[in-house]
This record gives C-alpha cells, sequence and structure tokens, in this order.
C-alpha cells in the first residue's frame, strides 16, 4: 500500500461527523465535532455554497499542513491577523507548509468557486488576508529566510516577516530594502512595492526581486524571472496579490554597515511650519544615501510633535553635514540621531503598531511640496491622527515607469493618513478623523499605495498605463479572478 492509500484508509477510520482540524498522515489523528456534516461556504459572487464533508477531508489528506475549522482550539489564533478591526471567520483555514500544500488549496478553492483570502504575515491593513466564510491560505508557518553572502541574495518564504529578512542578510553584512515595521510580512508588503528606509540607494523592495515562486489559479507551481514568464514576473512587481500565491522570494541584496546614522530630530508642534516648509525646499536635493521624512503625531509625555526619521546609509562624517542644516532649524526639543544599529530603526515602530491594534488609514503619492500642501497639513492636524511618511525618489524615481507594475515612481514621497487605538467604540469617530485628513490632502496628491488603502475599490486610474497590461496578464492567469481580494485588478477577456 503506497503512502497516500495509507494515509487515507486511516484518517478515514477516524473521521466522525465534522472534523476542526484534518492533519496530514504525519499529524496527530483528526479530533471531530458534533458538526453537521458539511461547512457553510461562500463563492466568488457571494453565494452561499456547501463545502461537503468529503472534500474537505480530501483537502486535509493531500496536504502535510493541517486543515482547520471553527471549533478547534488554534482556530482564532490563526484567523487573527494584525489590525484588530477585523474579525473575520473563514470557513476553513489551509496552514500550508510546502508550495504543493498552496497548490491543493488553491485547486480546491478553484474547483468550487470558493472565495479565497492569502495571509502571509498577516499585516494588511485593510484587512483582506482573512474573510468570512471563505478559504484563507495560510502561509505563517513557511517563514524562514537564508543569506548567501557569496551570491549577495537571499530566499524569503511567503509567510517571512520582514525582521526575518534584515536579521538573516545583516549577519552576512548585507541588506534589502525592507519596510519600518519589523513584524510586517515580506510577501504583501514586496507584491505592493516595498517602501523602506533604504530605497533611495537600492530602490523598492519590488527592484530587488530577482526571481519568485507562485502558485497560479490553475495550482501549477512556477518559478519566474526577467528570463522565465517575464510577463508574470512583471506583474507581481506591483501589482499585489492579483496573480496567485508567491511561496518563495529571491532577493539582491548589497554590502552595508549595520551600525548607520540615523535616529529623530523632534520639534514641538508649533514649530511644524517651519519644518515642513525648509523641508520641501531642503529634501529635493539630497543625496541617494540619507532617507530624512516627516512624521507629525502625539508622543506619551511629550504632546504633539513633528519629528523627521533620519537614516544616512553611507559615510556618517558626510552624513552629519547633510543634516546639519536640518537640525539647525528651529528650536528641537530632542536629537536622537547617532552612530547606531540598523535594527534600533527598523524596530522602533513594532510596539505603536503592535498586534491587536485597531487601525485605519489613508495615503497619497506626493510628487511636488507646496505651499498649499503645507497649509493644508498644518490646517488640518488633529491630535487623534498621525501623519506618517514613506520617502521616495532617488534610485526609486530612476526606474522607468513601466519597468515594474507599480506606476507612481515620480513620487517624492507617500504620505500616510492613520489612527491607531483599542477601543471598538472609537472604530467611528477614529475613521473619521483619519478620512478629514486625508480629504484635507488628496487635492495634492496623485495616485495611492493600495497595500494601505481601505476604500478604493477600482484599481484602474491607480495602476496608470500598467492597467491594460495588468488585465490582460490577469486574464492570462487568473481568468476567473479567483484572486480578488487585493486591490483588484479585473482580467481581460
Amino acid at each position: 500500500m503506497d503512502r497516500r492509500q495509507f494515509c487515507r484508509t486511516t484518517l478515514a477510520a477516524s473521521v466522525a461527523a465534522a472534523i476542526p482540524m484534518l492533519p496530514g498522515c504525519s499529524k496527530q489523528a483528526p479530533v471531530a465535532t458534533q458538526a453537521d456534516t458539511s461547512i457553510r461556504g461562500i463563492s466568488l459572487t457571494g453565494a452561499e455554497i456547501e463545502l461537503e464533508k468529503a472534500a474537505i477531508q480530501e483537502l486535509g489528506e493531500s496536504m502535510t499542513g493541517p486543515v482547520i475549522l471553527s471549533g478547534h482550539p488554534d482556530y482564532d489564533g490563526a484567523r487573527a491577523i494584525w489590525n484588530g478591526m477585523h474579525d473575520k471567520r473563514p470557513a476553513l483555514i489551509a496552514r500550508c507548509m510546502s508550495a504543493e500544500d498552496v497548490s491543493q488549496a488553491v485547486t480546491f478553492a478553484r474547483e468550487r468557486e470558493l472565495l479565497v483570502a492569502v495571509r502571509g504575515g498577516g499585516h494588511s491593513w485593510p484587512g483582506k488576508s482573512v474573510c468570512d466564510d471563505g478559504l484563507m491560505i495560510d502561509l505563517s508557518q513557511m517563514n524562514t529566510v537564508t543569506a548567501d553572502a557569496d551570491a549577495q541574495s537571499a530566499h524569503a518564504r511567503g509567510g517571512a516577516l520582514l525582521n526575518a529578512l534584515d536579521t538573516a542578510s545583516l549577519e552576512k553584512g548585507l541588506v534589502t530594502t525592507a519596510g519600518v515595521v519589523s513584524h510586517t510580512g515580506v510577501g504583501g508588503f514586496t507584491l505592493g512595492a516595498g517602501f523602506g528606509r533604504l530605497n533611495r540607494k537600492y530602490g523598492l523592495a519590488i527592484d530587488n526581486v530577482l526571481s519568485a515562486t507562485i502558485v497560479t489559479a490553475d495550482g501549477q507551481i512556477r518559478t519566474v524571472s526577467a528570463d522565465n514568464e517575464p510577463d508574470l514576473f512583471w506583474a507581481i512587481r506591483g501589482g499585489g496579490g492579483n496573480f496567485g500565491v508567491v511561496t518563495d522570494f529571491e532577493f539582491q541584496l548589497h554590502p552595508f554597515d549595520r551600525n548607520v546614522l540615523s535616529g529623530n530630530i523632534i520639534w514641538p508642534i508649533d514649530q511644524a511650519r517651519d519644518v515642513l516648509e525648509f523641508y520641501a525646499e531642503w529634501s529635493g536635493g539630497l543625496s541617494d544615501e540619507l532617507y530624512a521624512g516627516p512624521t507629525i503625531g502625539t508622543l506619551p509625555e511629550i504632546n504633539r510633535v513633528i519629528m523627521m526619521d533620519i537614516v544616512y546609509n553611507g559615510d556618517p562624517a558626510a552624513g552629519e553635514k547633510e543634516i546639519a542644516a536640518l537640525r539647525a532649524i528651529g528650536s528641537p526639543m530632542a536629537d536622537t540621531v547617532a552612530v547606531q544599529d540598523y535594527m534600533n530603526m527598523q524596530t522602533g515602530m513594532d510596539v505603536m503598531m503592535g498586534h491587536g491594534v485597531r487601525s485605519y488609514a489613508k495615503n497619497g503619492m506626493i510628487s511636488e511640496w507646496t505651499q498649499g500642501l503645507i497649509d493644508a497639513i498644518i490646517d488640518a492636524d488633529d491630535p487623534r491622527t498621525f501623519l506618517a511618511n514613506h520617502v521616495a525618489g532617488g534610485a526609486v524615481k530612476r526606474v522607468g515607469e513601466m519597468d515594474t507594475a507599480f506606476p507612481h515612481r515620480n513620487a517624492e514621497i507617500m504620505l500616510v493618513m492613520l489612527t491607531a487605538w483599542g477601543d471598538a467604540a472609537q472604530d467611528d469617530e477614529m475613521v473619521a478623523a483619519t478620512r478629514a485628513l486625508h480629504d484635507a490632502i488628496e487635492p495634492f496628491t496623485g495616485g495611492y499605495y493600495s497595500n494601505i488603502d481601505f476604500d478604493h475599490s477600482a484599481a484602474v486610474g491607480n495602476y496608470g498605463p500598467a492597467y491594460s497590461r495588468l488585465a490582460k496578464i490577469k486574464g492570462q492567469y487568473d481568468p476567473g479572478n479567483l484572486f480578488r481580494l487585493n486591490s483588484n485588478i479585473e482580467p481581460a477577456v
């Protein structure tokens, strides 16, 4: 008897009415419940469908990782994502251990036209990595990163976190562009474009992807690169999760001294206009080595402030000279900029943006700092909100508009308007505050970053000239729009 037949025979003898956790043969026997013989699901069109027990059992047998159903002790932990605003209950969770597991889960969903959410790091701000009554494809256990000093490259599995990417790379004296909250997932971060504190020097995360392994809607496991299925490789670099489930990324790494000139300069809020007016003129001439971006927020025991996030990727003495003029503006109340471990900056926001926080965000791409924009920021300031940023320019701007699927290469900075709170009773108030700040700034923006935005349902305008090519590729690889919980691109017929 072969292994698969042995698995099926053994597991079938243990199955009762329904199964809250369906493991592969190497796992412990499944746990039975008093659930019905089938499970309610929801289709891609929103219609209610029936997921039969036998089909779910077969999925469990086909995977090395478990299939988790409501009622199992791991279910609530598995469905939870970073943003506490989202409390959704999938019909089942396929906890994948390999690309082959992902292929089985994708095939199961496609054959039943079942709604699918893909969880990498679980950091989707709008909550698109979980769904009600559909299938959550959970990559959280596929979380390792390996770095190769000789090849100057890293492989990150689809559920890896940015902390692991930074840590593995820095141990080899290397680095690539990673984001500003270290418990963010590599997958969603990269597929959307990937802004980080080193992107002025090394480009966005997508500019450093050498290859990727992706499971497409037909269940095929494909390795894509500039030489292998180049259209699909182009599309996943900025097109988000529209084209499949990426189970492995290969990144270009760069030599890097982790002890970098970095930190924050902080001014009281009444100096915000002086700081922003200076920044508007000064930031246009910065070197690629300098990342400097303004944030307005309320700090515990300090009150409302404007602060500048600084990382200088180069000789600290040269960095000190470049930021000297910034330090001379107004009367800073604190200055923590010094030579320190890069990971101090990379993990500095982890607690404030910790798991379970309720948070809402809007954003906009800024191609030019104008007096009108500065006035709008000052006039609309609200102590409940944060105005954060992702600085661009430099190497980001030198990539051609259509070289990747990310169309906002002309942006100098992305401004992020956000609120974070703990009490669900404040949801309406905080969402409204965020939207009011965004409404004031939106006239000065040109497009948005789809990884962050809650409210835009159509991606056509935001992708600009890239959209028609993206739609054609979507039609080739996902004609049924199985992967739709994202900034969705409608497949071209």
